[in-house]
C-alpha cells in the first residue's frame, strides 16, 4: 500500500488546512495572509500553456526501433545500423482541430517520433499520408488559417477549406486521400505513417543518396465511415487516445515495419518530376521499399502534460548520416517547428525530460527562462 503523502506547499512546508480559507472573523472576508490560498490561485491561473498552432490534440507513447537489415551502404547513422535498438517517444495527433477536438474527425493524422540515439536526438516529423497539400512554405500559414476557425463566425469553414484548396491545384493529390476512405482511421494502430519529405543519407565514404521513410502498420489498415465516426465522436471524443492507451496497457503492443526508399544523385537528376516535391510520391515499382526494421510501442506515459503536451519535435534535429534535401517545404519547417516550441515551452525546451537527449550534451547556450540544470557552471560560455 502506498504511504499516505502529507500535503505541502510548492516549497515543501506542510499545509495546515486545505478546506477552509483564513478570514477576518467567523463571517469576515478572506485575508491576504492566507498565503496557501494565494499560491493555489496564482498557480491555477498560470497552468495553461499555449497549445500547438497545428497538431494541438495528440496522444503519446514510448517504444523502440529495432534495425533488422543492413543499409550501411546508404547511411552511417548509428541508429540505422543492423542490430541497433533505440528508445523512442511518439506523438500521434489530428492536424486542424484544437486540444478539445474529437479524435475521429476527417483529417490527416500527424505522427512525430523522437529517437534517443547514441549521437543525440533524431526527430522524424510526418503524417499518415506520404504527401502534403502544398509544396512551398510560403503557403503554410495560409493553409493553417484556412482549415482553422473563420475569423468572423468562430466556426470551422468548409468554404474556406475548399476555396484555398481549389486555388492551389497542387493540393489535389492530398485531397483525394483525405476525402477517401482513408480520411478517418479507425485507430492510430491501424494506419501507416510517413516522413513525407525527401531526406538524405550519407555513408562512411560520405556518399549521398536521397531517401524517404515509411512505416507500415502490422495491425492492418482499418478506417471509419462518416456515420461510424459521427457515432463515436458523440460518445467518446478521446477514442483514438483511449484505444492506444488500452492496447499498450493490456500488452497488445502496436508495431510498424520500417522501410526506406532510395534514390541516387544520378536518378534524381534524370527524374521526370521534382523528387523533392512533397506533393508527389516516388513510385514503388521504380524505387522499391527496402525493409529496415520494426518500430514497437510498449509503454504509456505517466503524466500527460509532462510527457505528451511538453513533447517537442523539429525536423532540424538530425544525426550524422542523415541530412536534409532541397525540399522547399522542409526548408521552412526546419525553422518553424523549433521556433514554435521556443514560443510555446521556452528557449530551454530541450531540457524538459521528455525532450532531453540521453547522451552528454555540450553546448554554449546559456541562461533563459527555466534553466534548471546548473547552466554548465563556470565553464566558458563562448568559443573559440
Amino acid at each position: 500500500m502506498e504511504k499516505e503523502r502529507k500535503l505541502t506547499n510548492e516549497v515543501g512546508a506542510p499545509v495546515a488546512d486545505n478546506e477552509i480559507a483564513i478570514t477576518a472573523g467567523p463571517r469576515g472576508p478572506v485575508v491576504m495572509q492566507d498565503v496557501w490560498l494565494m499560491e493555489k490561485m496564482a498557480h491555477f491561473n498560470r497552468e495553461v500553456i499555449p497549445e500547438r498552432r497545428m497538431h494541438a490534440k495528440g496522444w503519446g507513447a514510448y517504444g523502440n526501433l529495432m534495425i533488422t537489415n543492413d543499409i550501411s551502404k546508404f547511411t552511417r547513422a548509428k541508429v540505422l545500423q543492423k542490430g541497433e535498438k533505440t528508445d523512442l517517444f511518439i506523438r500521434f495527433s489530428t492536424v486542424a482541430g484544437e486540444r478539445g477536438a474529437a479524435d475521429c474527425e476527417r483529417d490527416i493524422r500527424g505522427v512525430a517520433v523522437k529517437f534517443y540515439t547514441k549521437d543525440g536526438n533524431w526527430d522524424l516529423v510526418g503524417n499518415n499520408t506520404p504527401t502534403f497539400f502544398i509544396r512551398d512554405v510560403h503557403n503554410f500559414s495560409d493553409l493553417n488559417r484556412a482549415v482553422k476557425r473563420d475569423p468572423r463566425t468562430g466556426r470551422r469553414s468548409a468554404q474556406n477549406n475548399w476555396d484555398f484548396w481549389t486555388l492551389l491545384p497542387e493540393c489535389f493529390h492530398q485531397i483525394t486521400v483525405v476525402m477517401s476512405d482513408r480520411g478517418i482511421p479507425a485507430s492510430f494502430r491501424n494506419m501507416h505513417f510517413f516522413g513525407e519529405h525527401t531526406y538524405s543519407f550519407y555513408n562512411a565514404k560520405n556518399e549521398r543518396v536521397w531517401c524517404k521513410f515509411h512505416f507500415k502498420t502490422e495491425q492492418g489498415i482499418k478506417n471509419l465511415s462518416n456515420e461510424e465516426a459521427a457515432k463515436i465522436n458523440g460518445m467518446n471524443r478521446e477514442y483514438h487516445g483511449q484505444d492506444l492507451y488500452d492496447a499498450i496497457e493490456r500488452g497488445d503492443f502496436p508495431k510498424w515495419k520500417f522501410y526506406v526508399q532510395i534514390m541516387t544523385e544520378e536518378q534524381a537528376k534524370k527524374h521526370y518530376e521534382n523528387p523533392f516535391d512533397i506533393t508527389k510520391i516516388w513510385r514503388h515499382k521504380e524505387y522499391p521499399l527496402i525493409e529496415v526494421g520494426e518500430l514497437v510501442l510498449n509503454r504509456n506515459p505517466d503524466n500527460y502534460f509532462a510527457e505528451v503536451e511538453q513533447a517537442a519535435f523539429t525536423p532540424a534535429h538530425v544525426v550524422p548520416g542523415i541530412g536534409f534535401s532541397p525540399d522547399r517545404f522542409l526548408q521552412g519547417r526546419l525553422f518553424a517547428y523549433g521556433d514554435a516550441q521556443r514560443y510555446r515551452l521556452g528557449v530551454n525546451y530541450n531540457h524538459i525530460p521528455v525532450n532531453r537527449a540521453k547522451v552528454e550534451v555540450n553546448e554554449y547556450h546559456r541562461d533563459g527562462f527555466m534553466r534548471t540544470d546548473g547552466n554548465y557552471g563556470g565553464a566558458p560560455a563562448y568559443t573559440p
